[in-house]
Parts: structure tokens; sequence; C-alpha cells
């Protein structure tokens, strides 16, 4: 597969790779030098390592935005 860069350059990454490696709009790219040659990796989306790190319980809805609009009333006085 074959890109252009423009004049800003900036290349466009081919629908095949983008789907291939599941990128999507904001993912990362790092860039490489090995060898004479350009090496792209998508960077590791570091958020999942916390996945079910925050344990979390069945709670109130009404009483958490009431508590919340008295905490932002008296934060404002």
């Amino acid at each position: 597969m074959r890109t252009v860069i423009t004049s800003k350059y900036q290349t466009t990454i081919p629908k095949d790779i983008r789907e291939n490696l599941n990128l999507s709009i904001n993912d990362a790219l790092e860039w490489k030098i090995e060898n004479g040659k350009i090496v792209v990796l998508p960077t590791q989306k570091n958020f999942l390592k916390f996945r079910n790190a925050v344990k979390t319980g069945s709670g109130d809805i009404e009483n958490d935005i009431k508590l919340s609009i008295k905490l932002r009333t008296e934060r404002y006085q």
C-alpha cells in the first residue's frame, strides 16, 4: 500500500491497516526508526489496565443529585 505525504507532512493510514489494528479517531501512534526504516506502532490504551479497579455500589441518584446541589450551593455562598 502506498500513501502520500501532504504539504503539512500528514499522511493517511490505509483502511485495511486501520481495520486490522482496530484504530479509530484519537488513537495514538508511536513512530520509531529501526535500521533505516520507519516503524509505526499503535500505543497501548492504558486505561484498560484499571478495569474493575473501582468498586461501585447501587447508589441513590436522587439523593446524590440533592447532595451535589447542596454542596455546590454552599461553595458559592
